[in-house]
């Protein structure tokens, strides 16, 4: 699908998304966590896990 096809809110909405993706490049990146959990990110999957207890949010 050609961008000329798209509706014009949608054609504001990719140039935006094209925007913040450039400007995220030049981030640097964050510092490593000292002392963190290992594993995945339990805010990311949305539980915490415990010596084998997993509490939900």
């Amino acid at each position: 699908m050609d961008s000329a096809d798209l509706p014009p809110a949608a054609r504001r909405a990719l140039a935006e998304a094209e925007e913040r993706r450039k400007a995220a490049e030049g981030n640097a990146p964050l510092p490593k966590e000292l002392g963190g959990r290992d594993g995945p990110e339990p805010v990311r999957y949305g539980d915490w896990e415990r010596k084998g207890l997993a509490i939900d949010f």
